[in-house]
């Protein structure tokens, strides 16, 4: 057992003493940029154009680990002529300088399964001149859906090479890492079907309430994907799209401990080295992805107080822990949305139940051998 300790104690204190803060422009955040600016400057449309947000790895981590923690570089992207707009919420009148002087308005109208939704048009928003207000209308196709073939096409405006993975457009530049390019319509206010999580409660403060007007303040996306069941559907399959709280998470992540980002890092790290998680896209099916770790790690921040990440600390004794607790949220199928309460990340997979079992079974040392 002391031998046990000092291996832990070695550990923690060299991932501690190498994981450094992210200088302020690292290859990859250059990258990342330079993805932004094509992207924002691509499009067929002269009065439209994409506004990117980078995600993924080079936004939400400030620690720079020895072992590479970017693969990839991730955009999001939704054109200045559309926006989203919950449920019968009355049509803006302002709008952010991002967006042109003629917007379609989409209504978010729930589908039969907790995180995916349809949109509905509903609005024509024409800016005025004097104030820089904005006007409302009907739209005049009240009864039209959004199409994600339609997006899709239109996004495929960025790269004649690209090529679809899920809801991502992969695209590889020379000498650059190759990037994932997510279409989706903005959503500027915090949507309905998470409308619990800014109030609900919280033993240990975290995140704080000056991080939840934060992510509140932020809204969500509307990312251009249906689900897995209704991918056979003919018309659902091109209608259903996802929520996307990838601005709520970089707020959060970022607002982590050092400590809990380098946890994150080595859960993924250690997944993927033992080739249990696939992509990045949260779809459940086959193997897991970075979002169930993500989510396992949201909800460990959330759930544990400050004490369990600082005194006695073990990075090793943490991570196995955590494996602990994904293990048990496969055997039992319950993997919980962190922002949507009835949302199940998981369905009944052999697979789920193969990879339970494995992590189960593992001695809490095979992190620190892991390939």
């Amino acid at each position: 057992m002391d031998d046990e300790r000092v291996v832990e104690k070695i550990v923690t204190k060299f991932l501690l003493n190498t994981c450094r803060l992210r200088p302020q422009v690292s290859w990859p955040a250059l990258q990342a940029a330079l993805s932004c600016a094509a992207l924002a400057t691509t499009h067929d449309d002269a009065e439209a154009h994409f506004n990117p947000l980078t995600t993924g790895s080079v936004a939400e981590f400030y620690i720079e680990p020895i072992l590479p923690h970017v693969g990839d570089i991730d955009v999001m992207f939704h054109l200045s002529t559309e926006l989203a707009i919950p449920r019968g919420q009355s049509p803006p009148t302002q709008l952010p300088a991002e967006f042109q002087s003629y917007v379609q308005v989409a209504e978010i109208v729930d589908s039969h399964l907790p995180g995916y939704v349809y949109l509905q048009a509903r609005y024509l928003l024409t800016e005025c001149n004097d104030d820089g207000g904005y006007n409302a209308v009907q739209h005049h196709r009240r009864f039209w859906y959004f199409s994600n073939r339609f997006c899709r096409d239109n996004a495929n405006d960025i790269h004649d090479q690209g090529d679809f993975h899920g809801p991502a457009l992969l695209v590889v530049y020379p000498h650059t890492l190759p990037g994932d390019g997510v279409r989706c319509v903005r959503c500027l206010s915090w949507p309905s079907q998470a409308a619990d999580w800014p109030t609900r409660h919280r033993n240990y403060e975290w995140p704080d309430s000056a991080t939840v007007d934060r992510v509140v303040n932020n809204g969500c996306d509307v990312v251009f994907v249906a689900h897995r069941q209704c991918r056979q559907h003919e018309w659902m399959s091109k209608h259903q799209f996802r929520l996307s709280f990838s601005r709520a998470e970089i707020v959060l992540i970022n607002s982590w401990m050092p400590v809990q980002q380098i946890v994150y890092h080595m859960l993924r790290f250690f997944m993927k080295a033992e080739l249990l998680t696939d992509s990045a896209d949260n779809s459940g099916t086959g193997k897991l992805s970075n979002y169930h770790i993500k989510t396992l790690m949201l909800w460990a921040c959330e759930l544990k107080p400050s004490i369990w990440w600082t005194d006695d600390l073990s990075l090793i004794r943490m991570c196995a822990e955590l494996l602990h607790v994904l293990a048990v949220w496969l055997t039992e199928q319950q993997c919980p949305h962190y922002f949507i309460n009835n949302c199940n990340l998981v369905d009944i997979s052999s697979h789920h139940q193969m990879i339970a079992s494995r992590l189960m079974s593992m001695s809490k040392y095979i992190i620190v051998v892991c390939k």
